[in-house]
């Protein structure tokens, strides 16, 4: 195999698909990429088993062939060479060299039959959406995943397909993240749990363009985006999610309107007294034209007013900070609506068209 690419492109591609190389495995194959010419396109691959990408690499083929190469030091060496054109050949032995102007590196990569290759899936009657809409909707959700594994269904993110319209939920068992996206047509309806990390790094792959389009394709234990260049396979997480709409409720007592940037700056500050081992609660005093923000701890205390514009009952309630501002963060309106039954009950933000919605459990305080 004889292949010539910039020092740009290469970069490129390697930063895609080793988002799919594992940090620890028992197999050494899988810290590896696959670097693949031997029809007419480069294509580089990686596969941990559960999350694999091949994305296309815009350069020139003089002697087709395929090598697996470690893609740590493959992707160090890249990263040093000059910025011009980088020559990747192989001979005998898996012998490989590379070279970008008077720099040569000779590594020796590894068996190509030994490469796990990607799950085949059947490319029918794809589920189609912008990557600006894609790459949003992971924005908005993803933070409301549980970090742990003691529930695996709390790990992932689920998508749920009815007619025209797709949701995303994420949710950790105190808080609710939900996005839903209208689209051009209706398609089968569908429901699968994908893991976070796929969808942390497909987020981080779309370009966000809305002119560029990501395709979806669904098996049972298999999903598959498709970019104009880059492919990723996930393997999804088998069970029920939650049924999530019995959670939801549309009735409230308080409602409230507020400038997202003044809530966010006072919910911000009040983080400085709170901390993952001391998780003191952030206690608002909602009134007709402000609520009261206030938090206490043992390094000190805040107390900031927001105005308000209020609907409904007077109200006092706690939350976890951090669990409010997380939502706060993600959301683009500059003027937001929150909803309120009780102080034992949950809190909604929401817009009007319900295109968001955000819940979040409340907190004891004294």
């Amino acid at each position: 195999m004889k292949i010539t690419a910039s020092k740009q492109e290469l970069m490129k591609s390697l930063g895609i698909v080793m988002r799919a190389v594992p940090s620890r495995t028992t197999m050494n194959i899988l810290y590896c990429i696959l670097v693949d010419a031997t029809v007419d396109t480069i294509h580089f691959t990686a596969n941990d088993m559960e999350l694999g990408i091949e994305t296309a690499v815009n350069g020139s083929i003089q002697e087709r062939g395929s090598i697996c190469l470690d893609a740590k030091i493959f992707s160090e060496i890249i990263r040093k060479m000059p910025d011009d054109d980088v020559t990747i050949e192989t001979g005998n032995d898996f012998q490989t060299m590379i070279s970008c102007e008077k720099s040569v590196f000779r590594i020796v990569g590894k068996d190509t039959t030994e490469f796990s290759p990607l799950p085949s899936i059947d490319r029918k009657e794809p589920v189609i959406l912008t990557q600006f809409q894609l790459r949003e909707m992971i924005r908005q959700t993803i933070f409301s995943i549980s970090p742990n594994d003691a529930n695996k269904i709390l790990t992932g993110e689920y998508m749920q397909i009815r007619d025209n319209e797709i949701r995303l939920v994420g949710l950790d068992g105190h808080r609710i993240a939900i996005r839903r996206v209208l689209m051009d047509k209706a398609y089968e309806n569908r429901e699968v749990i994908i893991p976070g990390k796929t969808m942390n790094e497909i987020g981080k792959i779309l370009t966000g363009e809305m002119d560029d389009e990501v395709k979806l394709f669904f098996t049972k234990n298999h999903m598959l985006f498709e970019m104009e260049q880059t492919t990723v396979v996930s393997r999804l997480i088998d069970g029920v999610y939650f049924r999530v709409d019995q959670m939801l409720s549309n009735d409230f007592e308080t409602k409230i309107s507020v400038r997202k940037n003044a809530i966010s700056s006072a919910v911000d500050r009040a983080l400085l007294f709170t901390s993952e081992a001391d998780k003191r609660p952030l206690v608002l005093t909602i009134e007709k034209d402000s609520m009261n923000l206030r938090i206490a701890s043992p390094v000190g205390s805040m107390s900031d007013d927001v105005d308000i514009d209020m609907e409904g009952k007077e109200l006092k309630i706690g939350f976890n900070p951090k669990f409010i501002l997380d939502a706060l963060r993600v959301i683009d309106d500059e003027d937001i609506l929150i909803y309120f039954l009780n102080s034992k009950a949950p809190c909604f933000i929401r817009d009007e068209e319900q295109s968001y919605i955000y819940m979040v459990l409340p907190v004891n305080f004294v």
